[in-house]
């Protein structure tokens, strides 16, 4: 098998480690890549947002799937341009795809779908916002409408604070923001793999998205991930595949708008139950690395199922008992003002140290060859153990080992999980 994976960073680089190790694959080629991709894949120049030229990289390369990773491509419709001329493809319809490109229509779909989820308030005029707020009241949750990688979310006590993003984000063109309940509890992301009718899930996973040790600081992409969650209650993934995924999945096929590809279900274990905190039509990033280290079925004919209408007649998935923690390094200065093109040092000893690997985020070759930072998360360290515990003293031996200068990373990453 052929297979083509469109993206630059760690989620992609993931993907394409998963797919190497596929004896069904026979040739793998990224767009644009990275360097750590470069390793697996032959990289291929092509703008990622560009759907026509995504397509006929795909034609002339023979491709049998298509995998497009990142969430911008998809809403851009670049899964549209390449199912048009007949290729298979892993991941949603550009107008599918809105289930994580607005926040509004997200939850319209819940609500027709009967889908729990905290109570929302769509915000389009600055004059809205302090109804809003206190509608609900502290703590605050300010969500921008469109995609804002990762960082569109403001949670916070202070009220000044929620109205000030809620503004800059009506400030830019054609700009909305969701006001919503909070939500308490610790929150679960479990992706779910979709064919358009049947559904799939994986394992789930928890990441960190605050910048620093102890859920401080601001939001960002995400700051590690681990698997398996130990204090998770019996049955979640039963109960999210029944109250949300098939509903969703349903409702969005009764709107004539397919989805297929992955639904990542943001959740929150609240004192009410399980509710929805956000989709995303991609899979999530940093949680993919520690969800596909754990996947022992080869994931090739498993993404070509679902892109081609088969995940019900496949066999249920195989999963490793052993444990995975991802812990990101991160640029100086990430996630306000990330700086860029500094030596990255250390990654031949890092890959030595036991389940250990490497995988690269924002990174590029320098002139002379050597590898750069080249964006705020620069790589995603992830390894495997027993236990959480022999995972995460794995991991943080390898993070040992990376030099970048100015680099900072969270030292917490399955802390609590691990020792309690």
């Amino acid at each position: 098998m052929k297979i083509l994976v469109v993206g630059t960073g760690a989620r992609e680089h993931a993907i394409t480690r998963a797919l190497s190790l596929d004896p069904a694959v026979s040739e793998l080629h990224a767009a644009p890549g990275n360097p750590g991709i470069g390793e697996l894949a032959t990289l291929h120049a092509v703008d990622q947002l560009d759907g026509i030229a995504v397509a006929e990289l795909a034609r002339s390369l023979g491709v049998d799937l298509v995998v497009v990773g990142p969430e911008a491509p998809l809403v851009a419709g670049v899964a549209d341009s390449v199912r048009a001329i007949g290729i298979p493809v892993f991941g949603p319809s550009g107008e599918a795809a809105r289930l994580e490109g607005s926040k509004a229509f997200a939850k319209h779909v819940m609500r027709d779908a009967g889908v729990p989820t905290a109570e929302p308030r769509l915000v389009t005029r600055v004059e809205d916002i302090g109804a809003a707020l206190d509608a609900f009241g502290a703590p605050y949750v300010v969500k921008e409408d469109g995609l804002a990688a990762g960082k569109g979310v403001v949670v916070t006590d202070d009220r000044a604070i929620a109205y000030d993003h809620a503004r800059a984000c009506l400030a830019k063109e054609g700009g909305a923001v969701v006001v919503e309940e909070y939500l308490d509890g610790p929150e679960v992301s479990l992706f779910v793999l979709s064919d358009g009718v049947d559904v799939v899930p994986l394992v789930p996973a928890q990441d960190f998205k605050r910048a620093l040790d102890g859920d401080h600081g601001p939001n960002t992409g995400g700051m590690g991930a681990y698997s398996p969650l130990p204090w998770a209650p019996a049955g979640l993934v039963d109960e999210v595949l029944e109250t949300v995924a098939r509903p969703t999945v349903a409702e969005m096929a009764r709107r004539g708008t397919p989805f297929v590809g992955v639904l990542y279900c943001g959740l929150a274990l609240t004192s009410k139950g399980v509710r929805v905190v956000e989709f995303n039509a991609r899979f999530g990033d940093p949680e993919t690395q520690v969800v596909l280290a754990r996947l022992r079925t080869p994931l090739a004919g498993v993404l070509l199922a679902a892109a081609t209408g088969g995940l019900g007649a496949l066999a249920p998935l195989e999963w490793s008992d052993e444990a995975a923690v991802t812990v990101v390094v991160a640029s100086q200065g990430y996630p306000v003002a990330p700086r860029t093109g500094d030596v990255i040092v250390g990654l031949d000893e890092l890959d030595a140290v036991e389940g250990a690997y490497v995988l690269h985020a924002g990174t590029a070759l320098g002139t002379d060859g050597r590898v750069v930072s080249a964006g705020g998360r620069v790589l995603s360290v992830t390894a495997t153990g027993a236990d959480l515990a022999a995972a995460r003293d794995r991991a943080y031996a390898a993070v040992a080992h990376v030099g970048l200068d100015g680099s900072h990373h969270r030292t917490d990453i399955a802390l609590r999980a691990a020792t309690s």
